[in-house]
């Protein structure tokens, strides 16, 4: 299932990315974890990959998506990809866009644009008391 068919996440700490991957798991789907949008300019992407590694651990049974968001900052967005993160998003020109996705491709990653969906549904855990049922009621089949 194509990353864009995922009921997208928005993570801020390891406890909502464990919280989203067990749902996930419990329910067979596929996730996207997306960190908060300019999370790269404080959270730096070695941070972020080890929360997503942490969260899925070494016997995860589903797809896992994790899209590392770099604001409009393409030094950050080089960054992540110099620390094996897979997928970032950015808010920045085409060309821009353009020789950043080049770059990843080199390296196996792949770049989001910041408005590639701006209509995509996508959960935000910010201050969540109960992440897992937030994700439950988020992913559960709608009709």
């Amino acid at each position: 299932m194509p990353a864009s068919q995922d009921r997208a996440i928005i993570i801020h700490s390891l406890a909502d990315a464990k919280a989203a991957v067990t749902v996930a798991t419990d329910l067979g789907l596929p996730i996207t974890l997306r960190s908060a949008p300019g999370a790269a300019a404080y959270l730096g992407a070695q941070v972020f990959r080890d929360i997503i590694a942490d969260a899925t651990g070494p016997h995860c049974s589903i797809a896992v998506t994790a899209v590392f968001d770099c604001g409009d900052d393409p030094g950050l967005a080089l960054g992540a990809l110099r620390h094996g993160v897979k997928v970032i998003r950015i808010s920045a020109p085409l060309e821009t866009c353009a020789k950043i996705a080049d770059i990843a491709a080199q390296t196996g990653a792949r770049l989001e644009r910041d408005n590639d969906e701006p209509d995509a549904p996508v959960l935000d855990l910010l201050e969540s008391d109960d992440p897992e049922a937030k994700v439950r009621t988020w992913l559960a089949p709608r009709a």
